[in-house]
C-alpha cells in the first residue's frame, strides 16, 4: 500500500574545511542508513564545508571545495536509490545562501536556501549568508560545470519548495526556522506535506536540549506529521560544542532518539513509520483543516520514487519513546570532555597540563579530563576503531589498547603544583591526593626562586622594594606581587607543556588548560596573563555552583575522595602571606562579591539586558527580604564597576568551552567596549535617585 516509509537522520563530527574527512563521514552516514533500509537521509547543517567555517565562508575556495566533495558524492554508488539531503554554500547570481542540496540517483532534485539566519549569540550568519525571502518561489540554478557532467542537468529548481515522492510530501527547515514564530512547517504541513526535514548547527549550553525537543515534539503535536532533525556533533574548530541529539518525532510524540554526547564521529538513526498514523491524526483537527483549505500552494518537485515498499503491511513501525534528559552535572561530565577529546586529536599534540592549584576549579577541570579518559576507553571497549587509533597515534603506540582510564589519564595527562612560600601544606595535599586518583602524572614544584629573581630585577632597578599590604605595603605593591607569582606559574605552565615530555625521553607537546570559571572572567577576578591564559579552558563557560555540583558528581559517580576536602574548604588564590601557617586570603573577600550574586549579575546583564539601572530595579524585589535598596545599590555599583574596570581582561581571555548564556566571551558572544567610563556617573545618580525615593 506504501504507507510505511523508512527514513535516516544523523549526527556527524565535521570539522570545518576538512574536505576529505567531511566527505567520509557522509558517505558513511548514507552506507549506514541504506544498511538499515531507508529510503531517505538527512545530515547536519553545511555538513560540506563544516558549520564553523566564518569568514572562510567569504572565499570561492570554499565553494569550489564544496562542489567538489558534492561531485564525489554524486558519482558514488553509495547514494544511489536513496534520497540524499546534503548542506552547503552555493552562491545564486552573486548572493551566498546556506543550501540544502537534495539529489537522488545522481539528479539534483531542489536545492533549498535557508529562509531564517540565525544571528543571536554565537551565530553571525547574515555576516556570510543572505536569506531568502521569496516565499514560495522558485529560479533557475544553472549548475557549475562538473556537476553538469555527473547530472547531464543545466539547471535545477532553486528556492522554497517541496518534495513529491510517489507515496508523500516532504519540506525542508534549517536549523533556526524550527526556532522562528513563523517556522515554515506551519504553512508547509497545512498545504499537506507530511515528513519535515531539519538539518541543525546547534551547539550545547547547559539545560538547553529539552528546549529543543519540545520545539520538535510541538511541530507535529498541532499539525501532524512526521518530523527528523540531524545536528552536527563535536568540536568543529572553536569554542562550541555541537552536542548531536538527533531525532525523529511523529504526532508530537518522539520515535527516535540519538545521544548528546559521544565518541562516535557518526552517528545513523532510522526510523520506520506509518503515513496513515499521521493522516488519522490530522483528520480529526477540523481547525487544522480549515486553515488548510485556504493555504497558498508550495511549488512541488515530483520525485518518481518511493519512500516505503509496496507490500508493507506487515512492516514494524516505530513507536513512540520516553526522552532521557541528562543532568546538568552530567552534560558537564560529558559536553567539555568529548569537546577537549576533538581539540585533543585534532590538534595532533599528546596530551594536556594543568596547573592544579588544590581548588574548585583546577579540581574541576582535572575531573573532566578524567570523564575524558572514561569516556575514551568506553568507546574502545565498545569498539569504535576510530577512537582507538587516535588513542594509539596519541600515546605514540600502535599496539596500545586504552582499557583503565587512571592508566590512560597517566599518559596523557600531567599536572603540576606550583608552590610559593604563600601557599599552604593543606592545598599542596589535596592536589597531590586527586592527582593519584585519577591517575595523572603529577609535578610538584616550588616558585619562590623565580618570584624573588624578578622581584629583585624590579629592586635594583629602582632601588624600591614592593611589600605585601600585611608587611605594611600599600593595595599597589600588594596587587603587584600577587600578580608576579601568577604570571610566573603561566610561564612555568608553558615551559613545562613544550618539554616535560621531552624530559621524559616522550615524543611531543602538550596542551595547557585554564580553569578560571564563568564568574570569575565576568568580574575580572583573574590575573591578566596568569594560568588562566592558557591554549583551551573546558570550564570558562561554568558557573561556580555548576562547578560545585559537578564536584559532587564526581565524588559519587567517579569515587573520588579526594574532592571531599577541596569541596569543603574556602575558594583562595593562595597569593597573600599565610598567617600562622594558615591561609587567611579568600575569593570572595577579595572580590567583595558571593560567586551566588556574581551568577545572578552575570544573568540579568547578559540575559535579561540589564544595565545598572535595571538591575537594580530587578534585585530591590528579588533580594527584598535580605538587603536593603541602599545596600542593593551598593552591591550593584560595586559589580559594575569591577567588571567595566575589567572587561579589558576579557579580550585576552582563553578560549573556552561554550556552556552559558552568559558568557562574557569577548570573541564573538558577548560584545561589549573594554575601555568604560567606570563612574557610570548617569546610571548611578539614577539609582541614587530611585534609593532616596524609595
Amino acid at each position: 500500500m506504501g504507507r510505511a516509509v523508512t527514513v535516516a537522520t544523523c549526527a556527524l563530527n565535521q570539522w570545518a574545511l576538512d574536505f576529505e574527512g567531511n566527505l567520509e563521514r557522509i558517505l558513511r552516514s548514507i552506507d549506514i542508513a541504506k544498511s538499515k533500509g531507508a529510503r531517505y537521509r538527512l545530515g547536519p547543517e553545511l555538513e560540506i564545508c563544516g558549520y564553523g567555517c566564518s569568514d572562510h565562508y567569504y572565499e570561492s575556495d570554499t565553494l569550489l571545495h564544496s562542489f567538489q566533495v558534492l561531485e564525489k558524492l554524486l558519482e558514488s554508488p553509495a547514494t544511489q536509490d536513496i534520497i540524499c539531503d546534503v548542506g552547503m554554500p552555493v552562491l545564486h547570481r552573486n548572493v551566498r545562501y546556506n543550501c540544502r542540496v537534495i539529489f537522488l540517483n545522481k539528479k539534483i532534485l531542489l536545492i533549498r536556501p535557508k529562509i531564517s539566519l540565525a544571528n543571536a549569540g554565537n551565530y553571525r550568519e547574515l555576516r556570510w549568508f543572505t536569506p531568502w525571502n521569496k516565499a514560495r518561489h522558485v529560479e533557475e540554478y544553472f549548475l557549475p560545470r562538473i556537476i553538469q557532467e555527473v547530472t547531464g542537468q543545466e539547471t535545477v529548481p532553486f528556492g522554497d519548495a517541496v518534495l513529491v515522492t510517489k507515496e508523500t510530501c516532504l519540506g525542508a527547515e534549517i536549523c533556526e526556522e524550527l526556532w522562528a514564530p513563523n517556522s515554515p512547517h506551519i504553512e508547509m504541513g497545512l498545504d499537506g506535506v507530511e515528513i519535515f526535514t531539519n538539518s541543525s548547527g546547534s551547539h550545547h549550553v547547559l539545560r538547553k536540549a529539552h528546549a529543543r525537543v519540545d520545539l520538535v515534539n510541538s511541530a507535529t503535536a498541532k499539525n501532524g506529521g512526521i518530523y527528523i532533525l540531524a545536528n552536527q556533533k563535536g568540536c568543529d574548530g572553536d569554542r562550541l560544542y555541537y552536542d548531536g541529539c538527533a531525532m525523529i518525532s511523529m504526532n508530537g510524540e518522539t520515535v527516535a532518539q540519538g545521544s548528546q554526547f559521544s565518541l562516535d564521529d557518526v552517528e545513523v538513526l532510522v526510523a520506520t513509520l506509518d503515513l496513515e498514523d499521521v493522516r488519522s491524526y490530522r483528520a480529526e483537527i477540523s481547525s487544522r483543516s480549515l486553515a488548510a483549505s485556504k493555504v497558498n500552494p508550495y511549488p512541488r518537485v515530483k520525485v518518481d520514487f518511493a519512500l516505503s515498499c509496496p507490500d508493507d503491511v506487515a512492516v514494524p513501525t516505530c513507536m513512540p519513546i520516553q526522552w532521557r534528559h541528562h543532568s546538568p552535572e552530567e552534560e558537564i561530565s560529558l559536553g567539555p570532555a568529548c569537546w577537549l577529546w576533538d581539540y585533543l586529536r585534532r590538534s595532533k599534540q599528546a596530551g594536556f597540563l594543568l596547573p592544579l592549584s588544590g581548588g574548585i576549579d583546577s579540581s574541576a577541570t582535572a575531573c573532566i579530563v578524567y570523564s575524558m579518559c572514561h569516556q575514551v576507553c568506553l568507546a574502545v571497549k565498545n569498539g569504535n576503531a576510530d577512537v582507538l587509533a587516535d588513542a594509539r597515534r596519541i600515546v605514540n603506540d600502535d599496539t596500545y589498547i586504552p582499557e583503565d582510564p587512571r592508566e590512560f589519564c597517566r599518559r596523557v595527562f600531567t599536572t603540576c603544583y606550583m608552590a610559593s612560600e604563600n601557599s599552604s601544606q593543606d592545598t599542596c595535599n589535596r592536589a597531590k591526593l586527586l592527582a593519584e586518583q585519577i591517575g595523572s602524572y603529577h609535578i610538584n614544584l616550588n616558585i619562590d626562586a623565580a618570584v624573588k629573581a624578578v622581584v629583585g630585577i624590579f629592586s635594583v632597578v629602582t632601588s624600591r622594594t614592593p611589600q605585601f599590604s600585611v608587611h605594611g605595603g600599600s593595595s599597589r605593591e600588594n596587587l603587584a606581587l600577587q600578580n608576579v607569582q601568577a604570571r610566573i606559574r603561566m610561564v612555568l605552565a608553558y615551559l613545562f607543556a613544550q618539554l616535560t615530555l621531552w624530559a621524559r625521553g616522550m615524543p611531543g607537546g602538550l596542551l595547557v588548560l585554564g580553569s578560571a570559571n564563568v564568574d570569575e572572567s565576568l568580574r575580572g577576578y583573574l590575573t591578566k596573563y596568569d594560568c588562566s591564559s592558557a591554549d583551551i579552558n573546558p570550564i570558562g563557560g561554568i558557573s561556580k555552583t555548576d562547578l560545585k555540583h559537578f564536584i559532587q558528581y564526581c565524588i559519587e559517580n567517579f569515587q573520588l575522595t579526594a574532592l571531599r576536602s577541596i569541596m569543603s574548604a574556602p575558594p583562595t588564590a593562595e597569593l597573600e602571606p599565610l598567617v600562622d601557617g594558615q591561609v587567611a586570603q579568600t575569593d570572595e573577600a577579595d572580590m567583595g562579591m558571593t560567586y551566588a550574586e556574581l551568577s545572578i549579575y552575570g544573568k540579568l546583564r547578559k540575559i535579561a539586558k540589564a544595565g545598572p539601572y535595571s538591575m537594580f530595579c530587578k534585585l530591590i524585589n528579588m533580594w527584598k527580604e535580605i538587603c536593603t535598596p541602599r545596600e542593593v545599590a551598593s552591591k550593584v555599583k560595586h559589580f559594575f564597576r569591577m567588571y567595566s574596570v575589567n572587561r579589558h581582561k576579557m579580550t585576552t581571555l582563553t578560549p573556552s568551552y561554550h556552556a552559558e548564556n552568559y558568557s562574557p566571551d569577548d570573541n564573538r558572544f558577548d560584545l561589549r567596549p573594554f575601555l568604560y567610563n567606570t563612574s557610570w556617573s548617569w546610571q548611578f545618580r539614577c539609582i541614587d535617585k530611585q534609593v532616596n525615593a524609595l
